[in-house]
């Protein structure tokens, strides 16, 4: 696939079109290259400068993700009402100033855990319109019949970057000290911003809906998100075994630094070796995709994405040592990820062609907040168990209970009218 499949009417639409999916790509990529320093350096300085304990550690993972919970829902109808453009450039300006105020406080030595809990739930917070405002702009700058491509060029990009960002943050960390480190990813998303500000095709990114006496009321447009993902069979189930993933997998992630850095006593190089492997995986996963739903068909596809991906997390518990057994579990965790990346990349792909374009921004919010929702649950959780229980219990727990994310697909009747792939009125079964 080449950029010149991109939405075209004419040939200045096709070129506009094209030069501002590229701008929203590469801003995309640039900014997850700073994420990828923050993913390894934030955990690293509660732990690290500040003594944090398990619940604390836990505690900062649930505000990471604390807004899709609060704000989730209407932030999908705010974003439908506004242009998305100027949404994501606001985002992305929100999460420079809070990143860069975490060096300055260390600098001024007031750092401290309230003031991470504060940044980490802005970043949530900027995080929820600018990922809602992003993918309901992606359909309106791709044809339709290669939504498949366009995600999976995002989706792998992003693993591109996330293969070598964390061990670039490892080294990173092995010389500047983490609220520093920050200041990197502060950085990224002025410089996102900045290739966002560049996009001229308003009406593709999202143009203002009416407001005033004559707009829908917000209930009202909540409501509608609500129904179209909960009443369509196929997102009802594909959303449902994403929440259960996510609230399981983050009872493990909330540990598992705590288990690396703190029980273990891992460098932030070898810590980031974990991290490096999920984003390979997740690389080779989202290369392999368009063809595994080609051959199986979406519904079995996703189906035993869960299944196996689960099994690889769960072989990879014991592995966790200090020893030339952290290498079996940082492939585990890698193989993990390629076989879960069918899931992930379709589940997008499906709501983005099943749901009207007018709805997409309030579906969006609607699963992230089922979806991102249950993150600060189980981070919460992941911190107690691990408070209490230690570290490895946590991990044990969430990789067995990941399993159960295969519930809601098995117990869907059918596979209907998703469009694409080999067998797309299928059974969901494996």
């Amino acid at each position: 696939m080449t950029l010149s499949h991109l939405r075209p009417v004419t040939d200045t639409g096709r070129t506009t079109a094209s030069a501002d999916f590229r701008r929203l790509w590469a801003a995309d990529t640039v900014s997850q290259t700073g994420t990828a320093v923050t993913l390894l350096a934030l955990p690293f300085v509660a732990i690290g400068a500040l003594d944090a304990t398990p619940f604390q550690a836990g505690l900062l993972m649930a505000c990471e993700y604390l807004a899709f919970l609060l704000v989730g829902l209407p932030a999908g109808a705010w974003v439908d009402r506004a242009h998305r453009r100027r949404v994501m450039i606001a985002s992305d300006l929100g999460r420079a100033v809070l990143l860069a105020s975490v060096p300055v406080a260390a600098l001024l030595d007031v750092l401290t855990l309230p003031q991470l809990y504060a940044v980490a739930f802005g970043l949530s917070f900027c995080a929820v319109f600018f990922d809602v405002a992003a993918q309901s702009a992606l359909p309106q700058l791709v044809d339709g019949e290669h939504l498949v491509s366009a995600n999976v060029r995002l989706e792998t990009t992003r693993n591109v970057v996330a293969a070598g960002g964390p061990g670039a943050g490892g080294a990173l960390l092995a010389v500047v000290a983490a609220p520093f480190a920050l200041a990197l990813d502060a950085l990224s998303h002025l410089a996102s911003a900045l290739l966002l500000s560049r996009v001229r095709g308003g009406a593709a990114v999202g143009a203002p809906a009416p407001v005033g006496p004559a707009a829908p009321a917000l209930r009202a447009e909540i409501a509608e998100g609500l129904r179209c993902v909960f009443g369509h069979r196929v997102l009802r189930a594909v959303t449902l075994a994403a929440a259960v993933s996510n609230l399981c997998g983050t009872i493990g992630a909330a540990a598992l630094m705590v288990l690396l850095a703190g029980e273990l006593g891992l460098s932030p190089l070898w810590c980031g070796l974990v991290f490096t492997a999920e984003a390979v995986g997740g690389l080779i996963g989202g290369l392999l995709t368009a063809r595994v739903a080609a051959r199986y068909g979406e519904g079995p596809a996703m189906c035993g994405a869960v299944l196996l991906s689960g099994l690889l997390w769960l072989a990879a518990v014991p592995f966790f040592q200090a020893d030339w057994r952290f290498a079996v579990a940082v492939a585990c965790q890698g193989l993990g990820w390629v076989a879960f990346m069918p899931f992930k990349i379709t589940a997008v792909v499906l709501r983005q062609r099943l749901c009207p374009p007018e709805l997409l921004g309030r579906v969006t919010a609607t699963v992230r907040f089922v979806v991102w929702g249950t993150m600060p649950v189980g981070a919460l959780v992941g911190g107690l168990l691990g408070e209490h229980f230690g570290a490895r219990t946590a991990l044990w727990t969430g990789a067995a209970a990941e399993l159960c994310a295969m519930l809601p697909l098995l117990l869907a009747r059918r596979w209907a009218g998703t469009g694409a792939g080999r067998r797309t009125d299928t059974a969901v079964s494996v």
